[in-house]
């Protein structure tokens, strides 16, 4: 195996030991000494790439966007509707099964840590607010007859909404099924008037 390789598949198992810390132990328990452990090497691996604490959790906090934003992507692209890609990006953040249910546990952590750690907090807004814009374009797609301010109202009740849930299944799975939970978006998705049945209204309406 080459050099190069070689220390991709150590930053790989470091990944996945920050991540499984993080997600099975919590926020208390992610120190360098328990992902070296996790990974199967010395805390000298591990303080090479990650020296203290607070890189550990920006280095969580970053592979949750990149996992979550290929799976969105993805989701998207597959979509045979802009109705159907807004319920499906959305419903990928709720806690449905062990894998989002980690991340929801990891985005709880990240947010404790980062309340009093500027640097923390500002890589929670920024990819926050690069959510935030995404599920408004896809409700400006979904209902093109919207104001700009009721898109951004309503997107924002649908975050909202959506992140609520998943905190709520993470913390407590067996009181919040996955059926449930998608129950409860598509009953928010039609109060709102963006059910799949009402896709093209808007345009028929204009037309």
């Amino acid at each position: 195996m080459s050099r190069t390789a070689d220390r991709s598949a150590q930053g790989e198992t470091l990944s996945r030991a920050v991540w499984s810390v993080l997600a099975e132990q919590g926020l208390e328990r992610l120190t360098v000494r328990a992902v070296a452990a996790a990974a199967g090497c010395t805390t000298g691996l591990v303080m090479h790439r990650f020296p203290n604490r607070q890189a550990l959790l920006l280095h969580a906090r970053e592979l949750l966007h990149r996992v979550t934003r290929a799976r969105v992507e993805a989701l998207e692209a597959e979509a045979g509707s802009p109705r159907a890609a807004l319920r499906a990006v959305l419903l990928q953040g709720m806690a449905l099964d062990e894998q989002t249910r980690q991340e929801a546990i990891v985005w709880m952590g990240f947010l404790a840590a980062a309340v009093t750690d500027d640097e923390l907090i500002a890589e929670h807004r920024r990819n926050n607010r690069a959510w935030r814009e995404r599920v408004e374009r896809l409700t400006a797609a979904a209902a093109p007859e919207w104001t700009a301010g009721r898109v951004a109202t309503v997107a924002l009740a649908l975050i909202a909404m959506t992140e609520g849930v998943a905190v709520y299944a993470a913390a407590d799975p067996a009181a919040f099924p996955p059926a449930d939970q998608e129950r409860m978006l598509d009953a928010t998705l039609t109060a709102h008037g963006l059910d799949a049945a009402g896709e093209g209204d808007g345009e028929q309406r204009r037309s």
